[in-house]
């Protein structure tokens, strides 16, 4: 089976880079495990902090646990660097657990793509930081990020 192509391709530039990082914000924003891991190769591997989920099925299971753990997910991605199958991201997300306490999270994420254009390795290294309710930046209703709403470098982030 051909898996479908997901554009913007590699060869990366600027400004297609800019382009894929931001359709993962959206997607991942979605909350939606279905949609976002088609955006994986079938046998995608990963590092997310101390888990390596591998394969498609794996990537659906931990991102659905993952946004019933972490509620009021809000996510905001900017690009660092790419070269022509790869790009670096740097990221920060608000949530809170199910008692109420208010995190953000600060990473990294290394990325390689396919000739489709599905990420076959994603390795992320990320941090959480508690904040009061009080201290949250990202404000917007749930799902993407408004296009008028300021990304990590103008937040100061």
């Amino acid at each position: 089976m051909t898996e479908q192509q997901r554009p913007p391709l590699p060869p990366f530039t600027r400004e297609t880079a800019i382009e894929k990082v931001r359709l993962a914000e959206d997607g991942w924003n979605s909350r939606d495990p279905e949609r976002v891991a088609l955006a994986y190769t079938a046998d995608s591997r990963w590092r997310n902090r101390a888990e390596f989920p591998r394969g498609r099925e794996q990537i659906r299971e931990f991102l659905a646990g993952k946004w019933q753990r972490e509620q009021s997910y809000r996510l905001i991605k900017e690009l660092w660097a790419y070269t022509d199958n790869r790009i670096a991201v740097r990221f920060a997300y608000e949530y809170r657990d199910a008692a109420g306490q208010w995190y953000r999270a600060y990473g990294n994420e290394n990325w390689e793509f396919d000739d489709n254009g599905l990420m076959r390795e994603r390795h992320a290294s990320i941090n959480d930081l508690p904040i009061e309710e009080s201290e949250r930046l990202f404000h917007w209703p749930q799902g993407r990020r408004p296009d008028d709403r300021p990304g990590l470098s103008e937040l100061g982030l």
